[in-house]
């Protein structure tokens, strides 16, 4: 991949997702995000596209792509509801790529070739009540017995957990002390209706509304010693890589809402008058609209220099951080100023805008907050950890 120019396959790809969300999510999703229903039917139409194949080889039943063309989905996904960008982002990033990158054979046989085609979501149960940026500082616990993982603990904020078609959660978990006395963190699959492990709360969100998010609940959970994912002890490591990659993931959903911002305000400036012109004929207007523009170019920018070093098996760690920084950024901004050209329209949930401004916050929390984006930045440069 040149790192300013699409292939023409990818090309390709995004004019099909750009023309899908157009046809197919924005003429229904706001009904969904007003109910805070899942939309089912979107996720399948988008299974049967491949999406949620996009980066995994043939062999698995993948489309036989790469993490690229996931991202340029995610983008034009994004343009018209983030909901839905979402649920496809942790589908792949979080519920199909751990067991890619680092489950067994028997796992990734198992499972997934229903997570290649949508028919079935995963997801990754990371964070904690009490934990948040600090993952390493894991409570949930997991020890040996009788040839078993007995997992006890709680997982909060977990995309995809509690959905009708959501098959396993991969979840890290303390499972024993390292030497210097660290915790020893290790990645173990759960899958769906397990005794003992079941759905909490299901949260009441600022946005985000027609995607799933819930809290799992662990109470002397079962599963077979086999379903360790990776290595033991080697869960903190894993999900550090799945986050590098999944940053870039977030910025290329994040530029798609500050596009999806621009697209809106540039078309309601035409349409809507005031004093006599249309509003668009007004410089203040004009240099807002300009600015939101530069700013999404600027993102994308970023998350294609961060995709295409890894593809090419090059260091990304910084490069993902400060897409995602930047792009979370712009979404922010974008979104607060588009509401702004909009003016008491953007303040109705029945405009795009609207449930921009509501979605965008998270993705400056999202997978690694602003600072801790900074903090990676920062150590990348070589400044004391």
């Amino acid at each position: 991949m040149n790192r300013h120019e699409l292939s023409t396959e990818h090309a390709d790809l995004r004019a099909a997702v750009e023309e899908f969300a157009r046809t197919e999510v924005a003429p229904v999703i706001g009904d969904f995000y007003e109910r805070g229903a899942f939309p089912y039917d979107i996720v399948a139409k988008m299974g049967r596209m491949g999406l949620f194949g996009l980066p995994f080889p043939e062999e698995h039943g993948g489309m036989g792509g790469d993490y690229f063309a996931l991202c340029l989905a995610l983008e034009e996904l994004a343009r018209v509801d983030s909901s839905v960008a979402i649920t496809l982002e942790a589908g792949v990033s979080l519920g199909a790529m751990p067991l890619y990158r680092f489950g067994s054979d028997d796992q990734r046989k198992t499972y997934l070739p229903r997570l290649c085609s949508g028919e079935a979501l995963g997801a990754f149960g990371l964070t904690e009540p009490g934990g948040g940026s600090d993952a390493g500082g894991t409570r949930t616990t997991a020890r040996l017995e009788g040839g078993e993982w007995v997992i006890n603990g709680t997982k909060s904020f977990i995309t995809n957990s509690g959905t009708d078609i959501t098959s396993l959660v991969t979840v890290t978990a303390v499972t024993g002390r390292r030497e210097d006395g660290r915790p020893e963190i290790s990645a173990i699959l759960v899958p769906a209706g397990t005794p003992g492990f079941s759905i909490g709360q299901h949260y009441s969100k600022v946005g985000w509304n027609a995607s799933d998010t819930n809290e799992l609940v662990f109470e002397d959970c079962r599963v077979p010693e086999a379903n360790l994912v990776g290595e033991r002890g080697r869960g903190y490591a894993q999900f550090l890589r799945i986050l590098d990659e999944g940053r870039i993931a977030i910025a290329a959903l994040s530029v798609g809402l500050a596009q999806g911002c621009v697209d809106e305000s540039v078309r309601y400036a035409h349409e809507r008058s005031a004093f006599g012109h249309t509003i668009g004929e007004y410089q203040a207007i004009q240099f807002k609209i300009a600015e939101m523009e530069a700013r999404a170019h600027t993102a994308r920018l970023a998350y294609y220099d961060a995709a295409s070093r890894m593809l090419a098996g090059e260091p990304f760690k910084k490069e993902a951080a400060i897409a995602k920084l930047i792009a979370s950024n712009a979404a922010m901004d974008n979104a607060r100023d588009a509401t702004q050209v909009f003016g008491g329209y953007g303040f109705m949930n029945e405009f795009p805008v609207g449930r921009f401004y509501r979605d965008a916050k998270i993705l400056e929390i999202g997978e690694g907050t602003s600072e801790v984006q900074k903090m990676l930045i920062a150590r990348e440069l070589g400044l004391p950890a």
